[in-house]
């Protein structure tokens, strides 16, 4: 992912909420099925990391990233933007690269 790609990613997920909050149990098996069920039907979506889940949010990022072959837009502060084109439901339409 360019850097270009990337900026323009952010811009969209600013207006996003977050529809995920990884909290004292960090990362389950069920929680990543549900990452990756949303990935495919949104392709952006933000993540939540509460005040009570030990794990550094980059570290939850690069796993959540890793396991469901997503893309790290941002981490700032206790949110995650992950990414992720869908096969069927392709809303975004990232710059050429």
């Amino acid at each position: 992912m360019t850097s270009k790609q990337r900026a323009y990613l952010k811009g969209l997920a600013m207006n996003l909420d977050p529809i995920f909050n990884v909290g004292k149990s960090s990362i389950t098996p069920e929680f990543t099925i549900a990452i990756s069920e949303v990935l495919e039907s949104r392709e952006l979506i933000k993540i939540a990391v509460l005040k009570n889940c030990m794990d550094e949010p980059r570290e939850i990022a690069e796993v959540l990233a890793e396991r469901t072959h997503s893309h790290i837009v941002q981490v700032i502060g206790k949110k995650i933007v992950l990414y992720k084109e869908s096969k069927n439901h392709k809303k975004i339409e990232l710059p050429k690269k």
